[in-house]
């Protein structure tokens, strides 16, 4: 995975292979996702320095040019299937009985069901402990299915009779001899809608704190992944992809209502960037937030700090938990998308004369 680079030059050159996109949105054959790129442009032989005043007029008497700050376009906001509906954040405890696990999610989900949810979202790596030594002794074949892979198999059966959308948080996946930490999305009909692998691998050292690294077991993921659901386009990010928000806006610029970011974040970083990340997303791009943890279990390796949480399009919490394992039950208006994004016109105030956001996936499709 290419990290977003900065780039101040009139033309801008791309060397890479094909890339891939969610089927639902961008059907074409590829292998490679990259992130996208910001560019600056400037032109030659500018002077901010030499008469200030004529240059405040030029830039005053020139177009901001909103719409090239982001390459293609931004897509506008689709219509969607409702305008509100009830989302449970289910956060559950996990345990190393993965049978277990699997079990109490379902019990779980089915409680969120009773309760009028339309689109269930659950925890990061929900089926396994969170530690290199389980991924892959719990990973999955997803793929394969059935028996290969009896968490997906669960959620698939529960989707399909109880007509949920249900974002099913995290699980160690196996692909040939890689490992991935993956989401899978299912429709009310119980098909799998778009499978997302973690991009940004948790790859930490805070010394005297907190020391974890992903990419001992598991692969990046590769794939940016937008998916059209019953209750709208939602944008999918596990845990550590909530820190970057270049992930985050090439999903607003793909017209997405909300963002679900699966995750479990520490004792240490929690506290800190968990509620500010989120607020962060959901503000920048003026949509919906929502991150489901698991429940903290302090006698546990890995210790998730909970805390899982819906945000709207003004950056309010709107719903939020402590540690424990419980159900938020909050309902989602997407009609204050459109009434937030007139308070503040942000997609009309973007300077495209001075920035732009390329969406590399897109680009290529095209």
């Amino acid at each position: 995975m290419k990290a977003a680079a900065l780039l101040s030059s009139k033309t801008l050159s791309l060397h890479h292979s094909s890339l891939t996109l969610s089927r639902s949105l961008f059907p074409y054959k590829s292998s490679l996702s990259i992130l996208p790129i910001f560019h600056f442009p400037l032109k030659q032989n500018t002077n901010f320095t030499q008469n200030p005043q004529i240059h405040t007029r030029i830039m005053a008497s020139s177009s901001y040019n909103p719409e090239q700050a982001r390459a293609p376009p931004a897509l506008p906001l689709p219509t969607p299937p409702v305008n509100k509906f009830k989302i449970a954040l289910c956060q559950i405890s996990v345990t190393p009985d993965k049978d277990r696990n699997i079990a109490h999610a379902r019990k779980k989900i089915e409680e969120a069901a009773a309760k009028g949810a339309q689109l269930v979202l659950l925890p990061e790596i929900w089926n396994s402990p969170y530690s290199n030594d389980s991924f892959p002794v719990y990973a999955e074949d997803i793929d394969a299915g059935g028996n290969a892979s009896p968490s997906t198999a669960m959620l698939s059966e529960v989707s399909r009779l109880l007509k949920l959308t249900i974002v099913g948080g995290s699980i160690p996946e196996r692909s040939g001899d890689r490992l991935y930490n993956t989401c899978c999305v299912f429709g009310t009909d119980g098909k799998l809608k778009a499978k997302h692998r973690k991009i940004h691998l948790f790859d930490i050292d805070i010394p005297g704190k907190i020391t974890f690294i992903e990419s001992k077991t598991l692969t990046a993921g590769e794939t940016p992944t937008i998916v059209d659901t019953e209750v709208g386009r939602i944008g999918i990010g596990i845990c550590y992809d909530l820190r970057f928000q270049e992930l985050a806006m090439i999903y607003a610029a793909r017209g997405a209502h909300l963002l679900c970011y699966p995750g479990a974040f520490n004792m240490t970083t929690g506290p800190l960037h968990w509620e500010l990340l989120q607020r962060a997303r959901a503000a920048d791009n003026q949509l919906y937030v929502a991150t489901c943890s698991p429940a903290r279990d302090a006698g546990a390796g890995y210790v998730a700090w909970g805390h899982s949480t819906l945000v709207g399009p003004f950056g309010e919490v709107l719903a939020t938990t402590e540690h424990e394992e419980t159900i938020i039950i909050a309902e989602v208006d997407y009609s204050l998308i459109e009434l937030r994004r007139t308070n503040l016109p942000l997609l009309k105030q973007r300077r495209g004369d001075l920035y732009q956001l390329v969406d590399i996936q897109r680009l290529n499709s095209q």
